[in-house]
């Protein structure tokens, strides 16, 4: 693949990640569109990505975004204005748009230099390291992520074009019909929203990762509101759900940072966990809930502890994630006493330090 391709298939998946139905199929005809039409000009990429990626009218706003921030400029010529096309990368052409071949390398590794957005670097980068314009930038693509919520089936039969034979409504449909055979009906049962629950590790260990996780669990807040919980863990158990139910994602992360009492202070994993489950288990919320733990495993009490209520919590739930920072670092190793007494009765595993971790931990709630 060359570097032209990486280019096209990195704003493919940008598209991907802003809520684009794009498969891989549609990703190799926009690089063919974009090779038959011509590289040379902004135009031509445009209009070949606009004819192979977006499925409808609800996709062309976003698609103008995405591609606005990805080749750094406005797009070429749209529906509501037509600027004059714009060279996308080739300084060096001449008016006949002829350059020579010795200057082919140069070309391309000056295309990736010019088109590869630093939003596709960002994604990748630990939330602890960034300064505060890339968090600023950060927040803002945190705000754009996808939430699919989990579901569970219903126990109620609904109406649908298929399944079981549904003899009461096919019934009344004849006597409506004076006796006439009418069409059959069908019915099957429905979905619902399964609850998620979240517990923050807001002690000071996780403080540079704590903010990021609470706009994370805020953009699941605001995609299912009345079916998601949100309490932070540290020398006690808080909830801030009523906090980040806020629409704007600062004032909500300000609303929660006044409502936690032990921010950055220590952490009692199983107590506080002991706690949770008192409070909110066999009858509560973490029955046949999705219940994620953003932790990185320091307990300052006793692993045992923690070991016990973990795989309490895992008998209760649906399904136990466990996030850890740390995870995702190389050469990491699960050693510490927490996670090492948790690991065993967890479901999932994984990394929470990066954009990309975050959009992976979303995959795993929307298939739990």
């Amino acid at each position: 693949m060359n570097s032209a391709d990486e280019v096209l298939l990195g704003f493919a998946r940008a598209l991907r990640v802003a809520g684009l139905t794009v498969t891989p199929d549609r990703g190799q005809a926009f690089c063919t569109a974009a090779s038959l039409a011509g590289m040379d000009t902004r135009r031509a990429v445009y209009w070949s990505g606009r004819a192979t990626l977006c499925s409808g009218p609800d996709d062309l706003a976003r698609f103008d975004r995405v591609f606005d921030e990805w080749f750094a400029a406005a797009p070429p010529s749209g529906v509501r204005r037509a600027p004059p096309p714009r060279q996308l990368l080739r300084p060096d052409l001449d008016a006949g748009g002829n350059r020579s071949a010795e200057s082919n390398d140069a070309d391309q590794a000056a295309l990736v230099r010019a088109i590869a957005s630093g939003a596709e670097v960002l994604r990748h980068r630990d939330v602890a390291g960034l300064d505060a314009d890339e968090r600023r930038v950060l927040d803002r693509m945190l705000d754009q992520l996808v939430v699919r919520p989990p579901t569970r089936t219903s126990p109620r039969l609904r109406p649908y074009r298929r399944g079981r034979l549904d003899a009461g409504r096919t019934m009344r449909e004849q006597l409506r019909r004076a006796g006439e055979p009418g069409p059959l009906r069908y019915r099957r049962r429905g979905a619902r929203r399964r609850r998620v629950v979240l517990l923050v590790d807001v002690s000071g260990s996780m403080e540079p990762y704590a903010d990021h996780l609470l706009r994370l669990a805020h953009r699941v807040v605001q995609a299912a509101p009345a079916t998601t919980e949100v309490l932070t863990m540290g020398t006690r158990l808080t909830r801030v759900t009523a906090a980040l139910r806020r629409r704007d994602g600062q004032q909500a992360l300000d609303a929660a940072g006044q409502t936690v009492p032990d921010w950055s202070g220590g952490t009692r994993l199983g107590e506080v966990l002991r706690a949770f489950l008192d409070r909110h288990g066999q009858r509560g919320m973490a029955r046949g809930s999705v219940v994620v733990v953003f932790s990185d495993g320091w307990e300052r009490g006793d692993p045992g502890l923690l070991g016990d209520q973990v795989a309490r919590l895992r008998r209760l739930a649906h399904r136990l994630v466990w996030v850890n920072p740390h995870r995702g670092k190389a050469g990491y190793l699960p050693v510490q006493g927490g996670i090492v007494a948790a690991l065993p009765h967890v479901d999932d595993l994984l990394a929470g330090h990066s954009l990309a971790t975050f959009e992976e931990l979303l995959e795993v709630l929307a298939r739990a």
